[in-house]
Protein backbone atom coordinates (compact mmCIF):
# COMPACT_ATOMS: atom_id res chain seq x y z
CA UNK A 1 0.00 0.00 0.00
CA UNK A 2 1.58 3.59 -0.87
CA UNK A 3 1.98 5.53 1.84
CA UNK A 4 0.40 8.70 2.06
CA UNK A 5 2.66 12.39 2.42
CA UNK A 6 1.29 14.95 3.83
CA UNK A 7 2.03 18.03 1.95
CA UNK A 8 3.14 21.15 3.18
CA UNK A 9 -0.62 22.39 1.67
CA UNK A 10 -1.98 19.83 3.65
CA UNK A 11 -0.35 20.85 6.99
CA UNK A 12 -1.31 24.51 6.36
CA UNK A 13 -4.78 23.75 6.22
CA UNK A 14 -5.00 21.02 9.08
CA UNK A 15 -3.01 23.98 10.70
CA UNK A 16 -5.75 27.01 9.57
CA UNK A 17 -8.77 24.45 10.74
CA UNK A 18 -6.99 24.15 14.28
CA UNK A 19 -7.00 27.93 14.73
CA UNK A 20 -10.36 28.07 13.28
CA UNK A 21 -11.88 25.68 15.59
CA UNK A 22 -10.11 27.03 18.97
CA UNK A 23 -11.50 30.62 17.84
CA UNK A 24 -14.94 29.21 17.57
CA UNK A 25 -14.71 27.23 20.75
CA UNK A 26 -13.31 30.83 22.16
CA UNK A 27 -15.88 32.81 20.76
CA UNK A 28 -18.43 30.77 22.02
CA UNK A 29 -17.41 30.78 25.52
CA UNK A 30 -17.21 34.04 25.22
CA UNK A 31 -20.50 34.36 24.19
CA UNK A 32 -21.98 32.13 27.08
CA UNK A 33 -20.23 34.26 29.39
CA UNK A 34 -21.85 37.21 28.78
CA UNK A 35 -25.24 35.17 28.94
CA UNK A 36 -24.62 33.81 32.24
CA UNK A 37 -23.37 36.95 33.81
CA UNK A 38 -26.81 39.06 33.99
CA UNK A 39 -28.48 35.47 35.17
CA UNK A 40 -25.73 34.94 37.50
CA UNK A 41 -26.14 39.03 39.16
CA UNK A 42 -29.66 38.04 39.81
CA UNK A 43 -29.08 35.63 42.35
CA UNK A 44 -26.98 38.64 44.21
CA UNK A 45 -28.70 40.68 46.99
CA UNK A 46 -29.99 43.81 45.13
CA UNK A 47 -29.11 46.90 46.48
CA UNK A 48 -32.90 47.37 48.17
CA UNK A 49 -31.85 44.39 49.72
CA UNK A 50 -28.37 45.18 51.13
CA UNK A 51 -30.00 48.80 52.08
CA UNK A 52 -32.20 47.04 54.51
CA UNK A 53 -29.72 45.91 56.71
CA UNK A 54 -29.20 43.67 59.20
CA UNK A 55 -30.28 44.53 63.00
CA UNK A 56 -27.48 47.07 64.94
CA UNK A 57 -26.96 45.84 68.76
CA UNK A 58 -25.95 48.66 70.72
CA UNK A 59 -24.17 48.25 74.48
CA UNK A 60 -25.86 50.62 76.61
CA UNK A 61 -23.70 50.42 79.39
CA UNK A 62 -20.96 52.58 77.39
CA UNK A 63 -24.08 55.19 77.24
CA UNK A 64 -23.77 57.89 80.25
CA UNK A 65 -27.05 59.07 81.55
CA UNK A 66 -27.53 62.58 79.66
CA UNK A 67 -25.43 61.39 77.01
CA UNK A 68 -26.42 60.38 73.16
CA UNK A 69 -24.73 58.39 70.43
CA UNK A 70 -25.93 57.94 66.86
CA UNK A 71 -25.81 54.77 65.05
CA UNK A 72 -26.91 54.30 61.50
CA UNK A 73 -29.47 51.46 60.41
CA UNK A 74 -31.16 50.91 56.90
CA UNK A 75 -28.83 54.18 55.72
CA UNK A 76 -30.86 55.65 58.97
CA UNK A 77 -29.37 58.15 61.97
CA UNK A 78 -30.94 56.38 65.01
CA UNK A 79 -30.54 58.73 68.16
CA UNK A 80 -30.15 56.81 71.58
CA UNK A 81 -30.56 59.08 74.57
CA UNK A 82 -30.01 57.74 77.65
CA UNK A 83 -32.44 60.10 79.48
CA UNK A 84 -31.92 61.30 83.09
CA UNK A 85 -34.52 61.13 86.14
CA UNK A 86 -35.07 64.98 85.28
CA UNK A 87 -35.50 64.79 81.63
CA UNK A 88 -38.38 62.06 82.18
CA UNK A 89 -39.68 63.99 85.16
CA UNK A 90 -39.93 67.17 82.90
CA UNK A 91 -42.14 65.06 79.93
CA UNK A 92 -45.05 65.85 81.02
CA UNK A 93 -44.91 69.58 81.24
CA UNK A 94 -44.30 69.89 77.79
CA UNK A 95 -48.01 68.68 76.61
CA UNK A 96 -49.60 71.66 76.47
CA UNK A 97 -46.57 73.04 73.89
CA UNK A 98 -47.12 70.10 71.72
CA UNK A 99 -48.16 69.45 68.10
CA UNK A 100 -49.46 65.68 69.04
CA UNK A 101 -48.73 64.89 72.70
CA UNK A 102 -49.91 61.66 72.45
CA UNK A 103 -48.41 60.85 69.81
CA UNK A 104 -52.12 59.42 67.54
CA UNK A 105 -50.89 60.90 64.32
CA UNK A 106 -47.35 59.78 64.77
CA UNK A 107 -45.46 56.95 63.57
CA UNK A 108 -44.13 55.03 66.39
CA UNK A 109 -44.31 50.87 67.19
CA UNK A 110 -47.86 50.00 69.58
CA UNK A 111 -44.89 49.38 72.89
CA UNK A 112 -43.79 52.77 72.28
CA UNK A 113 -46.69 54.69 71.93
CA UNK A 114 -46.79 56.23 75.56
CA UNK A 115 -46.02 59.38 77.09
CA UNK A 116 -42.46 58.61 76.91
CA UNK A 117 -42.17 57.37 73.37
CA UNK A 118 -40.06 54.23 74.57
CA UNK A 119 -39.74 51.17 76.01
CA UNK A 120 -37.91 52.08 79.37
CA UNK A 121 -38.33 55.58 80.52
CA UNK A 122 -35.07 56.74 80.45
CA UNK A 123 -34.02 55.11 77.14
CA UNK A 124 -34.98 56.95 74.13
CA UNK A 125 -34.85 55.89 70.76
CA UNK A 126 -35.71 57.68 67.64
CA UNK A 127 -34.68 57.85 64.01
CA UNK A 128 -33.27 61.22 63.18
CA UNK A 129 -34.61 62.51 60.18
CA UNK A 130 -37.25 66.02 60.54
CA UNK A 131 -40.72 64.38 59.70
CA UNK A 132 -40.37 68.23 57.94
CA UNK A 133 -38.11 67.97 55.26
CA UNK A 134 -35.36 65.35 56.15
CA UNK A 135 -32.70 66.87 58.02
CA UNK A 136 -30.93 65.82 60.76
CA UNK A 137 -32.06 67.49 64.03
CA UNK A 138 -29.40 68.48 66.64
CA UNK A 139 -29.52 67.59 70.37
CA UNK A 140 -29.99 70.58 72.46
CA UNK A 141 -30.45 68.95 75.79
CA UNK A 142 -30.05 71.99 78.34
CA UNK A 143 -33.34 73.22 79.05
CA UNK A 144 -33.36 77.69 78.80
CA UNK A 145 -30.97 77.19 76.56
CA UNK A 146 -29.30 80.43 75.24
CA UNK A 147 -29.94 80.29 71.82
CA UNK A 148 -33.23 78.43 71.73
CA UNK A 149 -35.11 80.84 74.59
CA UNK A 150 -35.35 80.57 78.30
CA UNK A 151 -39.52 78.51 77.94
CA UNK A 152 -36.90 75.78 76.02
CA UNK A 153 -37.51 72.15 77.74
CA UNK A 154 -34.74 70.29 76.27
CA UNK A 155 -34.93 68.40 72.92
CA UNK A 156 -34.47 68.30 69.35
CA UNK A 157 -33.63 71.51 67.00
CA UNK A 158 -33.59 70.83 63.18
CA UNK A 159 -31.32 73.53 61.76
CA UNK A 160 -33.04 73.21 58.74
CA UNK A 161 -36.30 75.29 58.97
CA UNK A 162 -36.73 75.53 62.85
CA UNK A 163 -38.58 72.54 64.01
CA UNK A 164 -38.58 71.85 67.49
CA UNK A 165 -39.06 68.12 69.34
CA UNK A 166 -38.79 67.32 73.36
CA UNK A 167 -37.12 64.58 74.95
CA UNK A 168 -39.41 62.28 73.73
CA UNK A 169 -39.25 63.55 69.93
CA UNK A 170 -42.49 65.13 70.06
CA UNK A 171 -42.99 67.99 67.57
CA UNK A 172 -43.77 71.58 69.60
CA UNK A 173 -46.01 73.92 68.14
CA UNK A 174 -45.18 76.39 65.80
CA UNK A 175 -42.71 74.07 64.07
CA UNK A 176 -43.11 73.52 60.12
CA UNK A 177 -43.15 69.42 60.91
CA UNK A 178 -46.24 68.34 61.75
CA UNK A 179 -45.18 64.69 62.97
CA UNK A 180 -43.22 64.12 65.81
CA UNK A 181 -39.63 61.87 65.29
CA UNK A 182 -40.19 58.65 64.16
CA UNK A 183 -39.51 55.41 66.56
CA UNK A 184 -38.37 52.59 64.85
CA UNK A 185 -38.43 49.17 65.78
CA UNK A 186 -36.04 47.99 68.88
CA UNK A 187 -36.23 45.54 71.59
CA UNK A 188 -33.91 45.08 74.78
CA UNK A 189 -31.57 42.06 75.41
CA UNK A 190 -30.37 42.69 78.71
CA UNK A 191 -27.77 45.77 78.16
CA UNK A 192 -27.81 45.70 74.62
CA UNK A 193 -30.18 47.63 72.59
CA UNK A 194 -31.19 45.95 69.53
CA UNK A 195 -32.67 47.84 66.62
CA UNK A 196 -34.27 46.63 63.33
CA UNK A 197 -36.41 43.75 65.71
CA UNK A 198 -40.29 44.33 66.85
CA UNK A 199 -40.50 42.38 69.90
CA UNK A 200 -43.89 41.61 69.11
CA UNK A 201 -43.01 40.04 65.64
CA UNK A 202 -39.56 38.83 66.65
CA UNK A 203 -38.20 39.60 63.22
CA UNK A 204 -36.22 41.76 61.66
CA UNK A 205 -38.76 44.78 60.47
Amino acid sequence: MAEISVTDDQEVDQSRRRFLTAATVATGVVGTGFAITPFIKSWQPSERARALGAPVEVDLTKVEPGQMVIVSWRKQAIYIVHRTPAMVAALPKNDSNLKDPTSADSDQPAYAKNEMRSIKPDYLVLIGICTHLGCLPKQHFERGDAALGADWPGGFFCPCHGSRFDLAGRVMSGSPASKNLRVPPYEFQGDTLVIGVDPQQKGVA
